[in-house]
């Protein structure tokens, strides 16, 4: 088997600052949740902004640009910027950061699906700002955009600059997708596929829907591709230890699940990262360095980024 490339989206764009104080919000708290998570054994670093005032998700390159020179400064681990941004952006203002950065890595979300945050409501009923509310009420009539033409418009975009993706995999008709670019010469080997599970909308939590999503990617793409888990919410540890004893590799951090144990924070993505490299660890595997992830997913370098 190989090593284990460990992912850290240390912010994401679904969870309210309101939710947890240990939410990074500023630039200067990306930075250190960041540089935290890689020391903790993070290979990769999954990014998005937010307005340092509010917490709302800002897909400018301009918000982007206020941390990423100090995170490229500070670590080795591989810098990988979003392109779903918000469920409510459309693909144009998505990829901008990515089209600015050129950075090694770049997510893409591989299908539209249901994308219902609205169950957040029960659990978190005192909020701060007045976008929090509107941007959980509104996901019971959002349909998180990723079109065949938008995905086809972000690979053309970074596919000149030689950016990989991390392609994110709601259900099983998402690996049909990606299958199909696959076939169009789109989509070149290895590539790096991400199962999420546990978002209202998408695939469930159950280890049927993990070996599910497993058998089906296997068969469609058999030795070409890098598999990893995110399991949402209260999952995401044991979504973890599926994956990573399957032969996967894993994803944690903030964006993803707030909590590292039943009713209890999270108080870093590194606390996070450390609980998954125990995880890890404990089933006898390693944890890959940045430079092995790089030669796993034959990135192109940091040094070939524009960060």
């Amino acid at each position: 088997m190989s090593k284990v490339i460990i992912t850290c989206a240390v912010t994401g764009a679904i969870h309210t600052p309101s939710m947890s104080p240990h939410l990074p919000v500023t630039p200067e708290e990306i930075i250190e949740a960041s540089l935290g998570a890689a020391d903790a054994g993070a290979a990769i670093i999954h990014l998005h902004a937010r307005d340092p005032i509010t917490g709302k998700p800002d897909q400018s390159p301009e918000a982007f640009a206020k941390f990423l020179p100090q995170i490229k400064a500070k670590t080795n681990a591989v810098i990988n910027l979003t392109s779903g941004g918000s469920p409510f952006m459309k693909i144009d203002e998505r990829i901008q950061p990515s089209m600015r950065f050129s950075p090694e890595v770049a997510s893409l979300n591989m299908g539209s699906f249901n994308f219902a945050l609205f169950p957040m409501l029960e659990r978190f009923t005192d909020l701060k700002h007045d976008w929090e509310r509107e941007h959980l009420e509104n996901s019971r009539d959002l349909i998180f955009r990723n079109t065949f033409k938008d995905i086809e418009f972000a690979l053309k975009a970074c596919n000149a600059n030689q950016t990989r993706f991390e392609f994110e995999c709601y259900d099983i008709g998402h690996l049909y997708n990606l299958a199909h670019f696959v076939d169009k010469g789109l989509i070149k080997a290895p590539f790096f596929v991400q199962s999420v599970f546990g978002i209202l909308g998408g695939i469930g939590t159950h280890p049927e829907d993990v070996m599910h999503m497993k058998r089906t990617a296997d068969r469609l793409f058999g030795k070409d591709y890098q598999w990893s888990v995110l399991g949402a919410g209260r999952h995401q540890m044991r979504i973890a230890a599926m994956g990573a004893s399957l032969g996967g590799n894993v994803r944690v951090g903030l964006e993803d699940s707030l909590w590292i144990g039943k009713g209890k924070l999270a108080e870093s993505n590194a606390q996070q990262v450390r609980q998954a490299r125990a995880i890890i660890e404990g089933l006898g595997l390693e944890v890959a360095t940045p430079d092995e992830a790089r030669a796993m997913l034959q990135l192109k370098g940091a040094a070939n980024t524009h960060i």
